[in-house]
Parts: C-alpha cells; sequence; structure tokens
C-alpha cells in the first residue's frame, strides 16, 4: 500500500514539473535564439559566444564562437565557418557547413556589386578569380589586379572557367541572386569540391541594409572592425541628413533606433523626384516604389513621384512603362534623374532630348532641374550615403560642384 502511495505522489510530482517547465519555457525570441546555439554547440563542437549586432540588414547573420570561431549564415541557410589560424575545424562539424581556414583567400567574386566592399575593407587581395575583366570595372584595385595577373577572369556567372577554378584552387565563389537562373553552374562547382554562397545584399528593404553587408564580408575576411567603421560613416552621413531636413533621429549606432527609408515618404509637400531611363526601344524602364533607390530619395528628403500603385506584379525591381504613362505620370516632377547604367548616360540636355524629345514638356526640363548618374555608381555600394547625400544637395539646391554620382544636366 505505502508503495503505491509512493508511485502516485511520484508521478503527480512529475506532473506538476511538466507544467511547471512549460510554463517557464517562453516563445521569446531570446528563448528560441538560446536553443538554436545550444542546438549548434553540441551539433558542432563549438561554445557560443555572442552574434553580430545589425540594424537594417535582414538577410544574414553572424555567429561568434570560443577560440575565435564565426559561423556566418545567410538567407537561404547556407553556412559558413571560418576556422581561425592555427586552430583545428571541429570534428563533429555538420556536412553541409562550408569549412574556410583563415586567412580567406582564394575567392571567386561573381557578385560585382560587392567588390566595392572588398575594397573598402583593404581585402581585394583575397580574391583571386573575377566575374568581370579589367576593361568592366571602375574599382581601380580591382581592374589593376586583373591587369597585372594577381586576379584572373575566371567568366560571367553563367559560364565559368571550371578548370581554372579547379587548377588554381578556388575556395568559395560568391554568387549573386543571377545564379538562381542556373542553377547547373552551382551544382558543376560542387562536383569539383568548389562551394558557393549567394550574397543577398539586393534582398535588403532598406538602403543601409545593403550597406550593411560590409559586416558579412568584414566577418568573412576576419575584417569586423573595419566593417563596423565603414558601416557607421554611412549611417552617420543618413543621420546628418535627417537632422537638417527636420527629421532627427538618435543616432542609429549608439541607439536602437534606426533611419527608415519610409519616415516621410508619404509628406506630399516634398519635392518629387523621378529616376528613369529610355531603353532602346522607345520605353522608359522607371524603378518600382519598394525598391531601394526610391528610399533613398525618401531619405534624402524627396518623394519619389511613382507610388505602388504604379508597380507591377512581377518580382524585379524595374519596370518598363510606354513613354505615354511615363509623360503623365512625371511630367510634374520637380526634379529628374537620368540612370546611366545601361547605356553610359548623357552629357547634356541635348543629348537627352535626343533620346526622347517628349521631355522637353517637363516642368524639371524647363527648370533646370534634370540630373544624370555617372556610370559607376552601381559598383560603388559602400557609397550609399553620399548618393543620398547627393540627391540631398539636388533637392535642396546646393551646389552640384561636390556631388560625386550625380551630375546636372545643362
Amino acid at each position: 500500500m505505502h508503495g503505491r502511495k509512493k508511485i502516485i505522489i511520484y508521478i503527480l510530482i512529475s506532473i506538476i514539473g511538466l507544467f511547471w517547465l512549460s510554463g517557464c519555457d517562453s516563445p521569446s525570441s531570446d528563448s528560441g535564439n538560446t536553443e538554436s546555439k545550444a542546438e549548434a554547440e553540441a551539433q558542432n563542437g563549438l561554445i557560443y559566444k555572442s552574434s553580430m549586432k545589425l540594424l537594417y540588414a535582414k538577410n544574414f547573420s553572424v555567429d561568434y564562437y570560443e577560440g575565435g570561431y564565426k559561423i556566418l549564415i545567410t538567407k537561404d541557410g547556407t553556412q559558413i565557418l571560418t576556422v581561425p589560424k592555427g586552430r583545428k575545424t571541429p570534428k563533429d562539424i555538420d556536412k553541409d557547413i562550408i569549412v574556410l581556414k583563415e586567412p580567406v583567400s582564394d575567392l571567386y567574386l561573381v557578385a560585382s556589386g560587392v567588390m566595392d566592399m572588398f575594397d573598402k575593407l583593404d581585402a581585394v587581395d583575397t580574391i583571386k578569380f573575377s566575374g568581370l575583366d579589367s576593361d568592366g570595372w571602375y574599382i581601380d584595385s580591382a581592374r589593376k589586379a586583373l591587369e597585372s595577373g594577381r586576379m584572373l577572369y575566371a567568366g560571367k556567372y553563367s559560364k565559368p572557367d571550371y578548370e581554372l577554378l579547379v587548377s588554381e584552387n578556388c575556395s568559395l565563389a560568391i554568387e549573386n541572386t543571377m545564379i538562381t537562373h542556373s542553377p547547373q553552374v552551382t551544382e558543376k562547382l560542387k562536383s569539383f569540391d568548389i562551394p558557393s554562397i549567394i550574397e543577398y545584399s539586393s534582398y535588403e528593404e532598406e538602403p543601409l541594409g545593403r550597406v550593411e553587408w560590409v559586416k558579412f564580408f568584414g566577418a568573412l575576411t576576419d575584417r569586423d572592425e573595419k566593417a563596423d567603421e565603414l558601416f557607421n560613416e554611412q549611417v552617420d552621413i543618413v543621420n546628418r541628413i535627417a537632422k537638417t531636413d527636420g527629421t532627427d533621429t538618435d543616432d542609429a549606432t549608439k541607439s536602437d533606433t534606426s533611419i527608415k527609408s519610409d519616415t516621410a515618404a508619404n509628406d506630399d509637400s516634398r519635392p518629387t523626384v523621378a529616376f528613369f531611363y529610355i531603353t532602346s526601344n522607345g520605353q522608359v524602364q522607371v524603378r518600382k516604389s519598394t525598391d531601394y533607390v526610391p528610399k533613398m530619395i525618401s531619405l534624402a528628403g524627396g518623394k519619389y513621384i511613382f507610388d505602388a500603385s504604379n508597380d507591377d506584379d512581377t518580382g524585379r525591381s524595374t519596370m518598363n512603362m510606354q513613354l505615354e504613362d511615363f509623360y503623365n505620370g512625371a511630367i510634374d516632377a520637380d526634379y529628374l534623374i537620368y540612370n546611366s547604367a545601361i547605356d553610359g548616360g548623357v552629357k547634356n540636355i541635348a543629348e537627352l532630348l535626343d533620346k526622347c524629345p517628349v521631355l522637353a514638356d517637363f516642368r524639371a526640363v524647363k527648370d533646370g532641374n534634370v540630373f544624370c548618374t555617372t556610370n559607376d555608381m552601381y559598383q560603388q555600394s559602400m557609397s550609399i550615403g553620399y548618393m543620398i547625400d547627393d540627391m540631398h544637395s539636388m533637392i535642396t539646391g546646393a551646389p552640384d560642384s561636390g556631388m560625386k554620382y550625380l551630375f546636372k544636366l545643362r
């Protein structure tokens, strides 16, 4: 009888314990994060220390472990473990994790938009293979490395030179999202034991989220502190613009408050801006309202002329408009910015009107408020703050002589 009572008491205590434990298991992100780190430690033989603090970027993370180990994770779940010099790779590491020993080298950079990050990090020497040849680069260090033979042209994303990559011991291919249209390339690289990752900076909703990817590559090349400095420089520029624009906020590098591009996106009192390009068939290519360029315009103190009602339902960040639709939507825009990325741009108003004579009717043309981007704008991923500053100068009527990535058409 006594034994039966003991069993019942034991069962009751067990049930109470289960309820108590379930009550303590909070569904908060901290709880989930701790559990995931514990799983990683158990699985990979690493001791978790901390995670990189990110203000804007949503498509990567970096975790730090005892002994200087790091695990970098991208949007699609791809993981890279960097092993400090002199340290051994943990024995129980998951087979799907890409392992790179420091100092990282022999990279194949296909994602041309992030070469500027490597350049500013003083890490171009970690790249041995390029997806652009020397004449395709506006970044001096990349062009000179190719011209000297230190960096090798290994073909574009869809047609890499597999023989060169294998013979010269490529350690990792860094692709842009275009590689998703050529999955056979990734599979073939894998068959040659060359791992690959996709950088998703173009998926970031905020312009400064794109810039924050410098922290990913800073962690990859063991230049974390330098990456923080570079990112903070760009944030400081946008902070300064926000203060002069009357949308003052706490310094994003010192608080949990970050400057978002939709702060005043719907303010009808702001000057309107159209950002466009004339295609070879006479259509007009514009950015969707959700793209990073309209958000840069908002951060600069302007309002993008086309709102969400104009967006098409494709997954692209740009869309083509019939000239008549562009005319009706942008004729009263306060400022026009011509995008030179595809055709090399125009030098003056006369060249622009040669491309599209009806632009002569536009308010911005009549008022002399037409600007053009420099050809290198899209390779300068670490200069988004300066681009926003140029747009702000344009909108506020500051002298255009100090602009870096825009110039006035006369």
